[in-house]
């Protein structure tokens, strides 16, 4: 089969499309042929070599976690699979990816893809979708009637962190470029912040919310600092990006960073939702596996519009 590894650290050119062995299931495994993998922004540093103690991988690797598919053959120990059942899954970040024409899975990591959409863009769910579910049940417990500020509600786990937000009856402030507003609305936000006009902390000036959670990567103390003062006495202020903010915050104030995990059953959740309706996937682009170096100076230097899905 054909797929996209790195025999060592480096630059984009370390990405090779080439001939490697198809996988086989071991006992508690499937593989799965792959419809499509989605590229997210910690592959640029895992393929740098700059996360090794996070993510030990073994070179040389195949990368991207987040993969769609179809079963394409059972190992033993392994029920309620069959061949040809349509999967989404998020695979362990260090283990080979599904840059490939075929992966290896955990069975018991496997989550039913949703019918409706194409195949390739339900890889667009995985990984992002169940961080922005974590935040809103888990770590934020958000109830109907309480506030909540997304900011980089144009993004991945953001846009999903919207629509969950609203589904939760949270009432949702979200920031968003011109170029994404529309979309954030139709998620269910009930207020946009152009942060392209005025700065987040200024045009909020005053006001607080019970949870805020910031999904801007680029973000760091320094805009970490006037957005945690945006959150209510006892609230919760989230962000994704370690290391956070490390400064105290105070006021009975909930100082977190959110790491997520893959879970089969709130996956499954959220694809039964995207089936109701009830939950939209956003893909930006999809382009072909061949194109995965491409993808990565793309987002080296900030020109990926949105969530890219890779199709073998």
């Amino acid at each position: 089969m054909k797929a996209v590894r790195f025999h060592s650290y480096g630059a984009s050119d370390v990405l090779v499309h080439e001939d490697v062995d198809r996988p086989a299931a071991g006992p508690g495994q499937v593989v799965v042929k792959v419809a499509g993998a989605a590229f997210n922004p910690v592959d640029l540093p895992i393929r740098e070599g700059f996360v090794t103690e996070a993510f030990p991988i073994v070179l040389p690797h195949i990368p991207l976690y987040d993969l769609s598919g179809t079963v394409a053959e059972i190992g033993a120990d392994v029920a309620g699979w069959s061949v040809g059942d349509p999967v989404v899954a998020w695979l362990p970040i260090p283990a080979p990816g599904a840059a490939a024409e075929y992966a290896v899975v955990e069975a018991d990591t496997l989550a039913p893809a949703p019918s409706s959409g194409e195949l390739a863009d339900a890889a667009a769910l995985p990984s992002v979708a169940l961080v922005a579910l974590q935040i809103v049940v888990e770590h934020a417990a958000l109830k109907p009637g309480q506030t909540i500020l997304v900011n980089g509600a144009g993004g991945a786990v953001g846009g999903y962190l919207v629509q969950l937000a609203a589904a939760a009856g949270a009432v949702v402030t979200a920031t968003a470029s011109p170029e994404s507003r529309q979309r954030v609305e139709s998620y269910g936000a009930d207020r946009i912040v152009d942060y392209t006009v005025e700065p987040v902390t200024e045009a909020l000036a005053g006001e607080q919310f019970d949870v805020v959670v910031n999904v801007v990567a680029s973000a760091g103390e320094a805009e970490l600092a006037p957005l945690a003062e945006l959150v209510a006495d006892g609230g919760v202020f989230a962000t994704i990006v370690p290391p956070g903010l490390r400064k105290e915050i105070g006021r009975g104030v909930r100082n977190l960073v959110v790491f997520g995990r893959s879970d089969a059953a709130q996956l499954a959740e959220l694809t039964a939702r995207v089936d109701a309706g009830e939950l939209k996937i956003h893909v930006a682009q999809r382009r072909p596996l061949t194109e995965l170096r491409a993808v990565h100076d793309d987002a080296a230097a900030g020109r990926l519009p949105g969530r890219t899905v890779l199709v073998p």
